[in-house]
């Protein structure tokens, strides 16, 4: 099993877990990596006296998250009013955990929880640098090679900013853990492992011949060929 690294962020009483309290991490470099490895997180608020969650896209940049919002949405609306109290998650499953018990059964998988306060990015630079980040993060280099917006699509867009201050994450990296009294049962145990990855770019049929494939698209996209 992994073993912790120091905290670079402090544990809390919202951080820390109630169970498997030893899945716990609070080191920038596990925190960073999960983050790093999807592309839509899920923000969680109160609206109404009720909790709410919605998917949107994100990035991070250094210790900070910023996410994707419409001007007018309810979440974007309460930011801009002096900050709205969220809480964001990542996750992703690595493997399927089969064991012989039904009890047992599990995943692998790695997740932030995030506890902040968004607050709606209102200097046109960040919000232009945030923008382009997040386009980075679905391929390093696609901001560059996309029109930049204009002055009315930026205004009709809000970026929503959440410091990373009070974090944690969570992994489960092992294989299967049966009861003693389970192990010679006659059934089939262990890891399916799960993988993501990018396949052959489909073009737009509008595309024009003469736009070829940029490099960030053709040095990691798996071959039809390749594919299982």
């Amino acid at each position: 099993m992994d073993s912790p690294a120091e905290p670079d962020y402090a544990p809390t009483p919202r951080t820390v877990p109630s169970r498997k309290r030893d899945r716990a991490r609070y080191d920038a470099a596990t925190v960073h990596a999960i983050l790093d490895s999807d592309f839509v997180c899920h923000l969680g608020f109160v609206r109404d006296g009720a909790p709410v969650v919605l998917p949107t896209v994100y990035a991070r940049v250094d210790d900070r998250l910023y996410l994707h919002g419409s001007t007018g949405s309810r979440p974007v609306l309460a930011a801009a009013d002096g900050g709205l109290p969220v809480c964001v998650t990542v996750s992703r499953t690595d493997a399927l955990v089969l064991a012989r018990s039904w009890v047992n059964h599990s995943l692998n998988y790695r997740s932030v929880v995030v506890h902040g306060v968004a607050e709606a990015v209102a200097d046109p630079d960040e919000a232009t640098a945030a923008l382009a980040a997040l386009l980075d993060h679905m391929l390093p280099g696609r901001a560059a090679d996309s029109r930049p917006p204009t002055a009315r699509e930026l205004a009709m867009t809000t970026v929503l900013r959440v410091d990373l201050r009070e974090v944690s994450a969570k992994v489960r990296s092992h294989g299967v853990v049966d009861a003693a009294e389970d192990m010679a049962l006659p059934h089939w145990a262990g890891l399916v492992p799960l993988t993501r990855r990018l396949g052959p770019p489909r073009p737009d049929p509008a595309l024009s011949d003469d736009v070829d494939l940029p490099g960030y698209l053709r040095d990691r996209a798996v071959p039809d060929s390749d594919r299982r």
